[in-house]
């Protein structure tokens, strides 16, 4: 494999990905009302050319309300992410400036591992009322801890790069050598661990909404969606949650393989 098709890949991710997201963000401009638009006529119907996904039981169309869905795991993914990466490039800085720092930041990152995921996530969640800013903050303050180890080795290794100990010889502060030589290092790191932390986000997202814990049950969220779905899947309707399901099950896997065609690259 030469040294230009790990970028050339990754290019050709970020440009698959970056037109998913352009036609995700520019659907919800037109569908307006579609997602919430109720057709009793035409309740429960399966895929055709008229309902192109079909319909759930109040007769909403369910590609739109898919697409809302998928638009609004993408934005608390997105949020949540971000706040995970900042969180953790700011508790690995933080573990560089002394050795007690080093040592809570450390008890801090082996704490949060050692909860149970899944009910971290409820807790925080429930404790917060719920809703679209109780999701983003109980992903956010849980998807730090691998990130922050990662970025607290490689900032303990730079620390030993030859210019850093002449710049500190040079008489030059922490924060300086942390700001102006360490810091810039990570930021290829801090671009592919945010990719990575996007998924996980996205899917305890809807994890939290399936359960009752996240989001309204009045937004079309995609565990919305799949939670309303169990009730008729029985009866045979089967589209309520496949097409929900696969949808969220793409956008995982496109952000996914972008991250690593990305982390080979850089």
């Amino acid at each position: 494999m030469t040294a230009a098709q790990p970028r050339l890949r990754a290019m050709l991710s970020l440009s698959i990905t970056a037109v998913f997201i352009v036609g995700l963000i520019a659907s919800q401009w037109l569908l307006t009302d579609t997602a919430q638009r109720m057709q009793f006529d035409a309740r429960l119907a399966p895929p055709s050319l008229e309902h192109w996904l079909g319909t759930d039981a109040l007769g909403r169309e369910l590609w739109a309300r898919t697409l809302t869905g998928l638009a609004l795991s993408f934005w608390v993914g997105c949020l949540a992410a971000l706040m995970s990466t900042l969180i953790a490039l700011s508790l690995a800085a933080l573990a560089t400036l002394s050795a007690r720092l080093d040592a809570l930041v450390s008890l801090l990152i082996d704490t949060l591992l050692s909860v149970p995921h899944l009910i971290l996530l409820m807790l925080i969640a429930f404790a917060l009322g719920g809703g679209t800013q109780a999701v983003i903050i109980a992903v956010a303050v849980t998807h730090w801890p691998s990130l922050a180890r990662v970025l607290r080795a490689e900032l303990w290794q730079l620390r030993q790069a030859p210019y850093v100990r002449i710049s500190r010889a040079l008489g030059k502060s922490r924060w300086f050598v942390l700001h102006g030589h360490l810091l810039p290092h990570l930021i290829p790191h801090c671009m592919v661990g945010a990719l990575l932390l996007f998924p996980h986000a996205i899917l305890h997202e809807a994890a939290l909404t399936f359960l009752g814990f996240g989001l309204s049950p009045s937004q079309p969220a995609i565990g919305v969606l799949l939670a309303e779905a169990m009730r008729y899947l029985n009866g045979g309707y089967w589209w309520l949650g496949v097409f929900p399901g696969l949808g969220l099950l793409l956008m995982v896997l496109m952000f996914e393989r972008l991250s690593s065609h990305l982390r080979r690259a850089l």
